[in-house]
C-alpha cells in the first residue's frame, strides 16, 4: 500500500472538507445577515405603511369630514332627528287637509281628561301618605316590642353567664389542685427515671469500653461455622494477603483490557486498509468505465458522420437523376403556362 499517497489523499480531503465547511459557514453567515436585513426592511415597510395609513386617516378626519360633502344630506344618519315632526301642534299651518295630520273632533275632552287625571293623582298621593304613616306606626310598635324582648333576654343571659362563671372558677380551682399534684408526681417519676438512665448509661459505657468491639479485636469476626467465614457486623477488614490477592486480580484485569483494546485497534486498522483498497479499486473501475464510454462515443460519432456523408451523397445523386430524366416538352409547356 502506498501510504504516502493515501496520507496525501486524506490530507487533501481534509483540506477540501475544511474549505467546504468554511464556505458553508460563510454562506450561512451571509444568509443570516440577509435575513436580518430583510426583517429590518419588512419592519420598516410595515412602519411606513402604518404611518401612511395614519396620515391618511388624520387627513380624512380633519379635511374630509362627511358633513362637508355635497351629497351629505342624502345619507345623513341624523336627518330624521334634525327634521321637524309632521305635526307640532293643532294650530300648525303645515297640517293641511291633504296632509292627513289633523281631523275634526280629535281629542275634544282634553281639559276634562287632564282635570280627572290630576284629581286621580292627588287621591293616589293621599292614599300613599296614609299607608306610609300606618306602616311607620306598625314598624315603631314592632321595634319597641323587639327592644323589650331583647332587654329581657339580655338580663337572663347575664344571669346565666354569672352562674357559668362561678362554676368555671370552681372547676378551675379543682383542676389547678389536681394539676399541681400530678406535676409533683411527674417530677418525682422523672427524677427516678433520670437516675436509673444515668446508672444504665454508665453500665453500658463500661461494657463497651471493656468489650471487643471498641478494642478492635479481629478474633471476634471469626464465625463459628468455620475459619473461612466471618461475621459481617463484627468484621474489621481484610488482612495483607487478601489485599495483595485483590490487587493482583485488578492488575490482571487491566492487562486483559489493554490486550482487548490492542486487538480492537488492529482489527479497525485492518478494516480501514480493506476499505481504502476497495475505494481505490472502485476508483480504477470507474475510470476504466469512463474511458470505455468515451471510446464508444467517439466510435459512434465517426459512424454517424460517415452515415451523414453517405446520406448527403445519396440525396445529390437522386436529385441529379431526377433532373436528367425530366422531359423537354413538359419543360416548355410548363414554361409557357408560367409565362401566361
Amino acid at each position: 500500500v502506498d501510504k504516502d499517497a493515501l496520507d496525501a489523499q486524506v490530507k487533501e480531503r481534509k483540506i477540501q472538507e475544511a474549505a467546504e465547511k468554511a464556505r458553508h459557514e460563510d454562506l450561512a453567515n451571509e444568509m443570516k445577515r440577509n435575513d436580518k436585513i430583510m426583517c429590518m426592511l419588512e419592519e420598516r415597510q410595515k412602519n411606513d405603511i402604518r404611518n401612511i395609513n395614519k396620515a391618511i386617516t388624520e387627513f380624512q378626519k380633519n379635511f374630509q369630514k362627511p358633513e362637508t360633502r355635497r351629497e351629505f344630506d342624502l345619507s345623513d344618519p341624523q336627518a330624521l332627528k334634525k327634521d321637524k315632526p309632521a305635526r307640532l301642534s293643532d294650530d300648525d299651518p303645515r297640517c293641511t287637509v291633504s296632509g292627513l295630520q289633523k281631523f275634526m273632533g280629535e281629542d275634544l275632552n282634553y281639559d276634562q281628561r287632564m282635570k280627572f287625571q290630576k284629581e286621580q293623582l292627588r287621591e293616589w298621593s293621599l292614599q300613599q301618605q296614609k299607608d306610609w304613616k300606618n306602616a311607620l306606626a306598625d314598624q315603631k310598635f314592632a321595634d319597641d316590642l323587639y327592644d323589650k324582648t331583647r332587654i329581657a333576654l339580655d338580663q337572663k343571659t347575664m344571669e346565666q353567664e354569672q352562674k357559668e362563671e362561678e362554676n368555671k372558677r370552681a372547676v378551675c380551682a379543682a383542676t389547678k389542685d389536681f394539676n399541681r399534684t400530678q406535676a409533683a408526681e411527674v417530677a418525682e417519676r422523672k427524677k427516678l427515671e433520670k437516675y436509673q438512665k444515668m446508672k444504665d448509661d454508665m453500665a453500658e459505657i463500661s461494657s463497651l469500653l471493656q468489650g471487643d468491639f471498641l478494642s478492635e479485636n479481629p478474633e471476634q469476626a471469626v464465625s463459628s461455622f468455620g475459619s473461612h467465614r466471618v461475621v459481617t457486623d463484627r468484621w474489621k477488614g481484610m488482612n495483607q494477603e487478601q489485599l495483595m490477592a485483590i490487587r493482583y486480580s485488578q492488575q490482571q484485569q487491566v492487562l486483559e483490557k489493554l490486550r482487548l483494546k490492542e486487538e480492537e485497534r488492529q482489527r479497525d486498522a485492518e478494516w480501514d486498509r480493506q476499505r481504502i483498497q476497495a475505494a481505490r479499486a472502485q476508483l480504477v473501475l470507474e475510470r476504466h468505465q469512463q474511458r470505455q464510454n468515451r471510446e464508444r462515443r467517439q466510435a459512434l460519432d465517426s459512424i454517424n458522420a460517415e452515415l451523414s456523408l453517405e446520406q448527403k451523397s445519396k440525396n445529390i445523386y437522386l436529385k441529379e437523376e431526377e433532373y436528367s430524366n425530366f422531359p423537354t416538352s413538359q419543360y416548355y409547356a410548363q414554361f409557357n403556362t408560367t409565362s401566361r
